[in-house]
């Protein structure tokens, strides 16, 4: 069964950073694009960042030039968050296109992982 768990959220000032990482598991032939989305209390679910197997990246106009998102060559994406504002609370997920063995084209979500951004 491929999972994706996060880890890295927390509580951190304004203008502050954070990490955060997401790693995926299970019997997987490829992973395609990935992405990290956010929830705020009382909203919808938004993307924040998506990256391609190639390493393409595209962004939500409210995070461009504070945070960056990146992956490794394994099962890993990450997402640096910089001048972080309280606007950016929310619970962050890890989202991943992937393809198990033996099994059909599937999107995996993890559990979420809670950011909380006040004084």
């Amino acid at each position: 069964q491929v999972q994706l768990v996060e880890s890295g959220g927390g509580w951190v000032q304004p203008g502050g950073s954070l990490g955060l990482s997401c790693a995926a598991s299970g019997s997987i032939v490829t992973i395609y694009a990935m992405g990290w989305y956010r929830q705020a209390p009382g909203k919808e679910r938004e993307l924040v960042a998506s990256i391609t197997s190639g390493g393409s990246t595209n962004y939500a106009d409210s995070v461009k030039g504070r945070f960056t998102i990146s992956r490794d060559n394994t099962k890993n994406m990450y997402l640096q968050m910089n001048s972080l504002k309280p606007e950016d609370t929310a619970v962050y997920y890890c989202n991943a296109d992937v393809l198990p063995v033996l099994r059909r084209r599937l999107e995996v979500w993890g559990q979420g992982t809670l950011v909380t951004v006040s004084v």
